[in-house]
């Protein structure tokens, strides 16, 4: 006949049942630093991503169920206020006992600012170009944070962290000199980008962009813009101008009527690329390849 466990004994034996680990949620702002956290965390856990790569990280109105993934974060890493300063709030709101991490406050991380700004009295805020993930050696600095960081909070897989950094670091690096050797012949050939969005990648690798169309921040441009854009194109030598998939392409046409040059779409976001640990390598590879098209 079978007898009721004593109480205590009951007790004792739930307690002795493992515990399983508590899950890591892990909140990134866009497709790049989705991918590069992803990386680190290979064989941990998967990184939440809150802007879409259609949508332009500029302007962007959290869903519902953003909402949620971001009262859910236990860390969120983000460019910073320099790209999205709408989600300020939604980070103290929402995300208020989140550990909340600015790559573009990165110790030794390369900073570059605004070829315009459109401001006569722009502070340091208004002024830093944040595309800084378009530099692979910023990448390369923010793998290393992004481990660190991960690590204080989740010690346990601390080594796996840094294992995964290392390993991301040294793909960067020859992609970095892939990328250069195949960039070389072009480095002369004039072009005009759609918005101050690629001087992070043309400083790196040498090219030499006549201007933009738009402002940094993906304003639409005002007539002065692309009448001064349609200048560039008749008198400096350009040989392609760049539209993106964010923005309006009829732009473009407007800039390039009755000029014999030619077009390419360029994407810093990864529109078409799968989301994940690969998008990151994927998305400057396909930067270069786009470049060589349009400019040869």
């Amino acid at each position: 006949m079978h007898k009721l466990l004593p109480p205590l004994l009951l007790a004792l034996l739930m307690l002795a049942k493992p515990v399983q680990a508590k899950t890591l949620h892990v909140v990134t702002d866009i497709a790049p630093v989705h991918s590069l956290v992803a990386l680190v965390m290979q064989g941990v856990g998967q990184p939440e991503l809150l802007v879409t790569p259609g949508a332009t990280p500029h302007g962007y109105a959290l869903r519902p169920s953003q909402a949620r993934i971001l009262q859910q974060a236990d860390m969120v890493f983000w460019i910073g206020e320099a790209l999205t300063p709408w989600l300020l709030k939604p980070l103290d709101n929402l995300a208020q006992s989140a550990v909340k991490i600015p790559l573009q406050a990165a110790e030794q991380a390369i900073r570059l600012h605004y070829r315009e700004t459109g401001h006569d009295h722009a502070d340091e805020h208004e002024t830093l170009d944040p595309h800084m993930w378009l530099d692979p050696e910023n990448a390369k600095i923010w793998l290393d944070l992004i481990a660190k960081e991960l690590a204080r909070i989740d010690p346990e897989n601390g080594a796996r962290y840094q294992a995964n950094a290392a390993i991301g670091k040294a793909e960067l690096n020859a992609l970095r000199a892939e990328i250069e050797a195949k960039l070389a012949p072009f480095r002369t050939a004039g072009f005009l980008v759609f918005h101050d969005s690629y001087q992070y990648f043309e400083t790196r690798f040498g090219l030499a962009s006549r201007g933009t169309i738009s402002l940094g921040d993906g304003r639409a441009p005002s007539a002065a813009r692309i009448a001064k854009a349609r200048e560039i194109v008749a008198q400096q030598g350009v040989v392609c101008v760049f539209s993106e998939p964010q923005f309006n392409a009829g732009v473009v046409n407007t800039v390039i009527e009755g000029a014999q040059v030619k077009t390419g779409v360029l994407d810093p976001l990864g529109v078409d690329l799968t989301i994940g640990a690969m998008l990151y390598p994927q998305l400057l590879r396909k930067l270069s390849t786009v470049f060589i098209n349009c400019l040869s």
